[in-house]
């Protein structure tokens, strides 16, 4: 017996990788959207986001090369690529993290359950990010329902500040095929 045969860590990590691939679908759909609303400053923000969750997605892969064991790369949902307001996407942005917060959570929970030590350890770097991925989302929705329908103070603000860490951290895990 293999360890991911009957291992609910390694079923739900593999699911992940599924996940993070529809999240960067979903955040490139939210990019061409800003993109063709002449957003520019929110359209790259989102097109940043996307690569991030591509990189997220290899990152498992390449935890499952590591480990020799199979990864199967899913089929993704339909994305959302229409909204009435520039809040819409944000507040999708916002919802879709908080479920990959309890996606992940649920991840570590199994490897600890499981004794899965190194799987545990590879989960801690996924549940540190998304806090800065939900804090990001957060103050960029609300930043925007502040500015209203001044779509130019909104995007002023995405220029000038800068909203979660673009996927840049020295102790992230590897990407397979490396990170974008």
């Amino acid at each position: 017996m293999t360890a991911s045969e009957g291992s609910r860590f390694w079923s739900l990590l593999g699911e992940q990788v599924g996940h993070e691939l529809a999240a960067h679908h979903q955040y490139t759909a939210m990019a061409v959207w800003f993109d063709g609303h002449d957003l520019p400053q929110l359209a790259a923000h989102f097109y940043r986001q996307a690569l991030e969750e591509r990189n997220h997605g290899m990152m498992i892969v390449q935890y499952h090369l590591d480990r020799s064991l199979p990864v199967a790369i899913p089929g993704i949902p339909e994305v959302r690529n229409e909204f009435d307001r520039v809040i819409e996407p944000l507040q999708l942005a916002l919802d879709q993290e908080e479920q990959v917060t309890r996606q992940i959570e649920a991840i570590f929970r199994a490897a600890r359950e499981e004794g899965d030590a190194l799987g545990e350890q590879f989960m801690l770097w996924f549940l540190e990010e998304q806090v800065e991925e939900v804090a990001a989302a957060t103050t960029l929705l609300t930043v925007a329902k502040r500015a209203g329908d001044n779509l130019f103070d909104l995007e002023n603000y995405v220029a000038r500040e800068t909203i979660g860490d673009s996927g840049d951290s020295a102790d992230a895990p590897k990407a397979a095929g490396g990170s974008l």
